[in-house]
């Protein structure tokens, strides 16, 4: 099936056929990939709004105190996505030094203080303790400030999903390779696209309920063993769209976001998960904000599936 694509052939809720985050007008993508590991950055248009919620309950995250809408700051200037459990977050330094340096982030006597969330997976066994640093994050946020309009995202196993893996709660010997995966769908004049880094506990499930990627264990396994809790997991998806969207809508999105994760991975949000969604409006046009959570929900879907190489 292609993007998005029900059984019957329909693309449900506007889904764009091969779509991605970067269809998104002015949001970029970049990779920095690892022997088993690796970063992934979204640069935002200036002046993106964001939110998020945390519903898994295994986090990693940075700046996500900032994202709740009673927060004063408002802005997003980057999003980072990386491996290596809580190490990975360091990744976010590079990134910093990069959009300070062109000048991006609050305002401040001393400069400007750039805003980068940033979230992690855990892939250390996958990696064998490899983790990204600050260079990654400035090798990923050089490919993002390069890429070129129309150039095709790169899936699977590559940046952020380089050491992702699912299928784990029946435990993690009966694991399968995750990944990186994205998609989008038109609201009236708005675009709204999603990108997800799939370290799921759990299992990917296609839109005919039926297991796409998921454990390999014999038929009647036990779920969730005593290590389950060593094998590490988490789900990072990020929102994107033009429409125009206050802080507290982002938040709305995120949540539709999660339904959408919900949907398309099963368990989902366990407490050995670090499960988040990010949600970001760069505001230039407008679109019906319920219209947009039911998008939302659709695209989150769409990318956890494009993740495993299906949609």
């Amino acid at each position: 099936m292609a993007n998005g694509l029900t059984p019957n052939g329909l693309i449900p809720n506007g889904l764009i056929p091969n779509g991605s985050i970067t269809d998104v007008p002015g949001f970029t993508v970049g990779h920095w990939t690892g022997t088993g590991t690796g970063v992934t950055v979204l640069l935002t248009p200036e002046g993106t709004t964001g939110s998020g919620e945390v519903r898994g309950g295994a986090p990693a995250t940075r700046e996500f105190a900032l994202l709740e809408p009673s927060r004063t700051i408002t802005q997003v200037d980057a999003v980072l996505f990386s491996g290596g459990s809580a190490f990975g977050l360091a990744a976010a330094d590079g990134v910093m030094t990069e959009l300070a340096a062109a000048g991006r982030g609050v305002a401040t006597p001393a400069g400007p203080v750039p805003i980068v969330l940033a979230a992690s997976l855990f892939d250390l066994v996958a990696s064998g303790g490899e983790h990204p640093g600050p260079e990654a994050g400035r090798i990923a946020y050089a490919e993002a400030v390069a890429r070129e309009t129309g150039v095709a995202l790169s899936r699977g196993p590559v940046g952020a999903g380089r050491g992702a893996t699912l299928g784990k709660w029946r435990g993690s010997e009966y694991a399968v390779p995750g990944g990186l995966g994205t998609a989008s769908a038109k609201v009236g004049d708005a675009t709204i696209g999603a990108l997800a880094v799939v370290n799921a506990l759990g299992d990917v499930i296609g839109v005919d309920g039926g297991m796409l990627a998921g454990s390999t264990a014999p038929a009647g396994s036990e779920s969730f063993p005593a290590p389950v809790l060593a094998a590490g997991a988490t789900t990072l998806v990020v929102l994107a769209t033009d429409a125009r969207a206050t802080k507290t809508d982002c938040f709305l999105l995120a949540q539709s976001g999660h339904h959408g994760l919900a949907l398309a991975i099963r368990p989902s949000h366990t407490r050995y998960d670090g499960d988040v969604v990010i949600g970001l409006s760069s505001g230039t046009v407008d679109a019906h904000l319920d219209r947009l959570r039911i998008a939302a929900t659709d695209v989150v879907a769409a990318a956890i599936r494009d993740a495993v190489g299906q949609t």
